[in-house]
């Protein structure tokens, strides 16, 4: 197996584990958004982003506030 391949592995292995972590839990954003996770996706630019129930758009997880524990 090459390099790539066990790196790309890792990644969808790390994308797999955040999604069972995060979706559904309740998040308050740093400008004030809140609500339920309900997608994370992979970008290339920013690394996870994640959309939250009753907002449009998809924001970076670095700019979360709070998580409901």
């Amino acid at each position: 197996m090459s390099t790539g391949d066990e790196r790309a592995r890792n990644i969808l292995r790390d994308l797999h584990a955040a999604e069972e972590e995060l979706l559904g839990r309740t998040v308050v954003m740093t400008d004030g958004k809140a609500g339920a996770i309900n997608g994370i996706e992979l970008d290339g630019v920013h690394g996870l982003r994640i959309s939250i129930s009753g907002h449009h758009g998809h924001w970076p997880i670095s700019t979360i506030r709070y998580i409901q524990g």
